[in-house]
């Protein structure tokens, strides 16, 4: 469950989606970089989940809404607190990469045993 809810693509659909509903080719404009095969996929997966609400409209020509449900919500609040973070640290992070990456032994370093 937690990969699935924390990989790269369901974290900026939700995110997309926090501002309201959305047709599917607005989402594909805010989620950059998403093909529309893995966005299709993705909506799929988080409607079955329950995360997302698909509407479709009896119109002409038909027209199809995804929103967050009420579970969505609590998540876009979580991812929204994650982003905050990101935000907050982005700096320290990049210091400790450039940190890292200049250190004679980075490549060489053997990992710890797991």
């Amino acid at each position: 469950m937690l990969a699935g809810v924390g990989d790269k693509w369901t974290l900026l659909t939700i995110t997309a989606l926090a501002s309201g509903p959305l047709r599917f080719t607005a989402v594909h404009e805010q989620v950059v970089g998403i093909s529309q095969r893995m966005l299709s996929q993705t909506l799929r997966a988080l409607t079955r989940d329950g995360l997302v609400a698909r509407t479709a409209y009896r119109e002409v020509p038909p027209r199809v809404e995804y929103a967050l449900t009420p579970l969505g919500r609590s998540l876009s609040e979580a991812v929204d607190e994650l982003v905050r973070w990101v935000r907050g640290h982005q700096s320290d992070i990049v210091r400790n990469r450039n940190e890292f990456d200049q250190a004679p032994t980075a490549n060489t370093a053997n990992p710890p045993n797991a």
